[in-house]
Order: C-alpha cells, then structure tokens, then sequence
C-alpha cells in the first residue's frame, strides 16, 4: 500500500471518518498520519472535488464524509485521485522502433486491463466495510 502514499491517505483517512463521522482538521489528520497538512489538504481536496468529503473553514471546521460510508467505495477515492498504479501511458513522440512500438503496445494494453480489473476489485468494497461496520452499523 505504500507504492502510492496519497492513496493509503486517503483511505487510511476515509477509514477514520467512516468510523464516527466527526470533523477532522487537516493538522489533526496529518499527525495521526505522520505527514503535513498541505498534503493532507491537496488529498482531501480531490475527495472534496469528487463528492466524497466536504470541508467547513473556521474555528470549528475540518473534514468529513460528503456521503454515507455504505456508499464510497474504494473505487470512488482511488478514481477521485486521478491517478494511476499501473497503467502505462504512450509517450507522445512514440517510440522510433517497430519493436519497441510492439512491445509497448502489447504491454499498455496488458497494464490497461490490470488497471480495469483494480478498479472493479475497488468497486466490490465500501469504506464502511474496511472501517469494519457492516450495513446495518454493527461490528462485523
């Protein structure tokens, strides 16, 4: 999980919330994270742009779902970062060997299918069901 440290924040971060729903600060989150709040800021602001989190300024403000944990799943934070873990993108003067042109064609397609089937594997399990909750809101 390490590979992609705001990922695991992310949902290291969703976990927490989907707990109890309090409001985190962005400082908060980063200690317990061991990591600086800009960074927890700019995870959590992709979070905010997707319609997972909601963020209130002040005094008493901070972070907290946007929806009911039964209803993120891990998909949705992983496709809110905008990022990929294994899909190999064409470089854009494209390689100048028919070999090389083969081989990465052939490999980027591979990566593109490993990516879809991530995506689907994320897509079967809710943050409430990591956060150990089940539907119903008992322990599982």
């Amino acid at each position: 999980m390490k590979r992609n440290s705001r990922l695991a924040l992310a949902l290291h971060t969703m976990g927490h919330m989907a707990a109890d729903n309090h409001v985190r600060t962005s400082s908060n989150i980063a200690e317990h994270a061991g990591t600086n709040p800009v960074v927890v800021r700019r995870v959590l602001g992709k979070l905010r742009e997707a319609g997972l989190v909601t963020s209130e300024k002040g005094p008493s403000g901070g972070w907290r779902l946007a929806r009911d944990p039964r209803q993120i799943t891990l998909a949705d934070i992983y496709l809110a970062l905008g990022e990929s873990l294994v899909a190999a993108e064409m470089p854009d003067d494209g390689p100048s060997c028919s070999i090389e042109d083969a081989l990465h064609r052939r490999v980027t397609d591979v990566m593109n299918t490993l990516e879809q089937n991530l995506i689907a594997r994320l897509s079967a399990t809710t943050i409430a069901e990591v956060q150990g909750t089940e539907t119903d809101g008992s322990p599982v």
